[in-house]
């Protein structure tokens, strides 16, 4: 009965609540993993893990020729540059021997017919220039804008790749480029012939380092190889021309084509654009970029997640489970970055260690909240039978308890009070005062059982039945239970003093004294009962005998009667004998003692109730 609500354990309604805490959290987490909160949370999870230790490409593929700020001031002039000023850096790059050149730059608009012309000249098939594509958001709809560069140009030999990059929903770039004929994939099918993947755009960009990573000169040098460069520094070099203006690289002001990358949440720093493309060109030339797992593949992990709560709830020990929960997670994140990192297949964490740690919080909110309900009923079922340090303990440890019913080895009290039917009489028209006298003699009597160990069993009017080595253990219990009575008795002068100044004046109530039977014994112990209402009680011969010799003692005249078994058990304690008596029930007689310091009192006087 008890048993259930003060030591619950792992029960089958136990477990099932688990099971629905656990498949809860899999669900909200679910749910959750389908907002933009969480998406952003992966991404941001993806720009650190991919960053740590990230696999680089032997070399890199690309130099890049940066319009920069030194590049402005030693041109002297503003942007746009002449067309013939790029036409002769083609000229210049060739002579220097690269192998081929690619403008991030759109050549949309026509400006002067001979400045365009002088570009057209230059043109050739080692020529990559950049086509846009973007979405308008018209009153009436959306509409998708492609932006080609001057038909002259791509006449004279050139060829055109979408360079636009797709940004996720808080900005960072992460994504190949979902372009057939992107800007890279065009350039490394001019380099090397190679055929590109048409699912690149489901990829993620696998980023080799911060801004500056890549080699980089300036557009000026490379307009004049021979004095500002090393001998043969750009023969056979592939080359990407766009803008790398240092001025608005911050991230908080926006920047020229320049990009929030996976390195911008270390760095803080954005990435010029023709450094993000030759990232790509990289990724694309080395097969280093990364598979996003499927939708339906996170959630399953999430349900796994949940699942691994249940093992890492089991221990009871806050601090193990603590422990178990941080090996989990970090179980959780290493594999997601060693698949990353050996297997470029990305796996976010976020949601399915979102799902452990609120699956094991549930679980560790639900077991505190019962534990704590758990304490109540130990308090609620034990704190009018025990001093309160013992409830302390039996509430911090339940496992001590079995109130399941067993058998054990008990010492038995029962004490009674002889002349009470005095005061009954004297107080018959106070039923409060003779509520106020009851309480005054038992409370302190009721203090000393508990301070030596004992559990109150009951109160029979005037009449104290109080058991010792349960439900706690107690090795030493008939001792305990000696002292206790012998202190009961060593305090009746103090109640019989309080008693008569609570009775009325003139009242002649004679001095109420106690009687005592106190026997050892093997008993059941536990909750007895019905269904609805039960007490933790003791039941046994034992039991019946400590109840005769406490009957016993207005016969014998003497204050305390003591068992065979009891004296046994203590051994320290001093003993006399009082006879060998006839125990109502029984056949045989029983040996009985008290303690050699209790007097015996006349017989006339203890017979009177």
């Amino acid at each position: 009965m008890a048993k259930q609500w003060i030591t619950e354990g792992f029960s089958t309604s136990h477990r099932l609540s688990a099971v629905m805490l656990v498949t809860g959290a899999a669900l909200l987490v679910g749910l959750l993993s389908l907002t933009t909160v969480m998406q952003d949370l992966d991404g941001r999870s993806f720009d650190y893990l991919s960053t740590i230790d990230p696999v680089l490409p032997d070399q890199p593929g690309v130099t890049l020729i940066a319009i920069d700020e030194p590049s402005m001031g030693a041109i002297g002039q503003q942007w746009p540059w002449p067309r013939s000023q790029h036409a002769e850096l083609i000229r210049q790059l060739r002579k220097a021997g690269t192998k081929a050149i690619a403008f991030d730059i759109v050549f949309a608009e026509p400006t002067e017919p001979a400045q365009d012309q002088a570009l057209a000249d230059a043109m050739g098939p080692d020529i990559l220039l950049a086509a846009d594509e973007s979405v308008i958001d018209r009153p009436y709809g959306r509409s998708l804008v492609r932006t080609e560069p001057l038909a002259k140009l791509v006449e004279a030999g050139a060829r055109s790749g979408v360079a636009s990059l797709s940004m996720d929903g808080d900005g960072v770039l992460r994504n190949m480029p979902r372009y057939a004929d992107g800007f890279m994939a065009r350039l490394l099918e001019m380099t090397t012939k190679k055929a590109i993947p048409q699912s690149q755009g489901r990829r993620r960009i696998q980023h080799f380092g911060p801004a500056g990573s890549y080699p980089t000169i300036s557009y000026y040098q490379a307009l004049d190889p021979a004095s500002y460069l090393p001998p043969g520094y750009l023969k056979d070099q592939i080359v990407v021309i766009g803008f790398a203006l240092q001025a608005n690289a911050e991230v908080a002001a926006g920047g020229i084509d320049a990009f929030e990358t996976a390195y911008t949440l270390r760095s803080r720093q954005l990435t010029p654009g023709i450094e993000v493309q030759a990232t790509i060109y990289d990724n694309l030339r080395n097969e280093l970029s990364i598979t996003p797992s499927p939708v339906w593949l996170s959630l399953v992990l999430v349900a796994l997640a949940a699942a691994l709560a249940l093992l890492l709830s089991r221990p009871k020990s806050p601090v193990k489970k603590a422990l178990l929960l941080t090996a989990g997670l970090l179980f959780m994140v290493g594999g997601c970055w060693l698949l990353l990192q050996y297997g470029r297949f990305w796996i976010g964490p976020v949601a399915p260690s979102a799902a452990l740690v609120l699956g094991v919080v549930a679980i560790a909110t639900r077991d505190f909240a019962g534990e704590q309900r758990r304490r109540r009923a130990v308090q609620l079922a034990f704190g009018q039978y025990l001093a309160p340090e013992m409830v302390q303990k039996i509430a911090d440890d339940p496992s001590l308890l079995n109130l399941g019913g067993e058998s054990r080895e008990l010492t038995i009290l029962f004490s009674d009070i002889r002349g009470f039917t005095s005061i009954s009489e004297a107080m018959q028209d106070d039923p409060q005062g003779l509520t106020r006298i009851i309480n005054a003699i038992l409370t302190p009597l009721s203090n000393i059982i508990l301070q030596h160990g004992g559990t109150i069993d009951k109160y029979m009017g005037d009449c104290v039945m109080a058991f010792w080595n349960a439900p706690l253990d107690d090795p030493d219990h008939a001792l305990h239970a000696l002292e206790a009575a012998r202190e009961m008795l060593a305090a009746m002068d103090q109640i019989n003093s309080d008693i008569q100044a609570m009775l009325p004046a003139g009242a002649g109530v004679p001095v109420i004294r106690m009687g005592i039977g106190i026997n050892t014994g093997t008993c059941v112990v536990g909750n007895m009962g019905s269904d609805r209402r039960f007490d933790y009680s003791v039941l046994g011969d034992a039991v019946n005998l400590a109840s005769r010799l406490e009957d016993q003692c207005k016969e014998q005249a003497i204050d305390i009667l003591i068992g065979q078994a009891t004296k046994n058990a203590a051994p320290s304690m001093a003993f006399r004998k009082v006879g060998n008596i006839q125990v109502r029930g029984r056949i045989a007689t029983e040996p009985t003692y008290t303690l050699s310091d209790q007097r015996s009192d006349n017989k006339s006087s203890l017979r009177k109730k």
